[in-house]
């Protein structure tokens, strides 16, 4: 039987068109390798720049989808200092965290009653 319509790319949920056709997704890819001051693209930041740029909304979770379904993956880079200590670390964390941390519980008796604290 043939219909009116066109093939599905894919790109479509419930008959509403993507809202990026693939000649804007490949000047959004232009965008983004232009990088951000701190070079970290967010998804928010994502969706802000489509906003600008191409005048459309998305969720969060839609630029993420529509990432995917371009190939695009999250990646976090590996930020280390060059002079990170370790075993410095690994000292603060066994020594001086405990005390920054505090107790979990009151070393005196306390009140669950917010109107009289005194009672028990």
């Amino acid at each position: 039987m043939v219909t009116g319509r066109a093939e599905s790319t894919g790109l479509e949920r419930a008959g509403v068109p993507a809202l990026l056709s693939d000649e804007l997704f490949a000047v959004l890819e232009k965008e983004l390798a232009h990088g951000w001051p701190d070079q970290t693209w967010t998804l928010s930041r994502i969706k802000t720049l489509i906003g600008r740029r191409f005048h459309r909304s998305y969720t969060v979770q839609g630029v993420a989808a529509l990432l995917k379904r371009h190939g695009w993956s999250c990646q976090v880079p590996p930020r280390r200092a060059v002079e990170r200590d370790d075993a410095g670390v690994a000292n603060w964390v066994k020594e001086t965290w405990p005390d920054a941390e505090g107790p979990w519980r009151r070393s005196t008796a306390g009140s669950s009653s917010r109107t009289r604290p005194g009672s028990r």
